[in-house]
């Protein structure tokens, strides 16, 4: 972490010695935004009236993407990008909050408390799918649905969630990132820490053609398990759980789409 410092420049008109800042704030979090572009007033307002906590350095990346032009990005790429970045300048959280994420005025004062704590790397919000009903994307397991035994308020531990407002350790991210694949989108060098899985083809042994398709967040949260990197990053708190993955019912935050339905 880079601390700040003080050096003073000059006084002002009553012979006053005015402070500046010499060194960069403290790189404590970045929050990244993986977009089309376009997003709503609700959004905005609820992305940029949250509580600020005391003593607080963030820092805010704007990443467009686009699902349909091949020459922009998809989402994993998006996120790849914003990884790169977070580890480049050597960031110490970054917290996604998608374009259709609209979070509680209190995510950022929970979500410190969270920081301040340290024991737990991947930390997300609640949301639930764009659908009806709107199913909460709450996940232990694959192919089963949802995991429903919890209530609002609620800490539930988890082997799947979704990166549209979660917090992950910087220090975590890394460690994948340096491990992964390195491959070019956009004009950017990036390495493939997210990934949206997808194939068609006849399985071997049964001769069916099959479809495996899924999402960049779960496919993410698989490969931390099976990999273990929370074990080879020293979060033993978390790294021999079942669900590993928390997530903190009290932030919940609304999905909207862009003709203004919240789910």
């Amino acid at each position: 972490m880079t601390e700040q410092t003080i050096e003073t420049l000059s006084v002002n008109e009553w012979g006053e010695k005015i402070p500046s800042l010499k060194a960069p704030i403290s790189k404590r979090i970045i929050i990244c935004t993986p977009t089309t572009g376009l997003v709503r007033i609700e959004w905005v307002h609820a992305r940029y009236h949250m509580t600020i906590p005391c003593n607080w350095s963030s820092a805010d990346i704007m990443q467009l993407m686009d699902n349909y032009a091949p020459l922009n990005f998809m989402v994993a790429d998006a996120r790849n990008i914003c990884v790169d970045l977070a580890v480049r300048h050597q960031y110490q959280w970054l917290l996604f909050i998608d374009h259709d994420t609209c979070p509680p005025p209190d995510t950022m004062i929970k979500m410190n408390q969270y920081m301040l704590d340290g024991r737990v790397p991947v930390v997300g919000g609640l949301y639930r799918a764009k659908g009806y009903p709107p199913e909460p994307l709450v996940y232990r397991g694959r192919g089963n649905g949802y995991y429903k035994d919890w209530k609002p308020g609620d800490m539930v531990w988890v082997d799947g969630l979704p990166m549209g407002c979660t917090l992950i350790n910087v220090g975590l991210l890394a460690a994948m990132h340096d491990a992964s694949p390195e491959y070019e989108v956009g004009g950017h060098k990036v390495r493939r820490v997210f990934h949206t899985p997808g194939e068609v083809g006849l399985d071997k042994d049964t001769g069916e053609w099959r479809t495996i398709s899924g999402t960049e967040d779960l496919w993410w949260c698989t490969r931390v398990m099976q990999e273990g990197w929370l074990k080879k990053c020293g979060y033993d708190y978390v790294a021999d759980r079942e669900f590993p993955f928390l997530i903190d019912t009290s932030i919940d935050c609304k999905h909207i789409n862009p003709d203004g339905r919240v789910f």
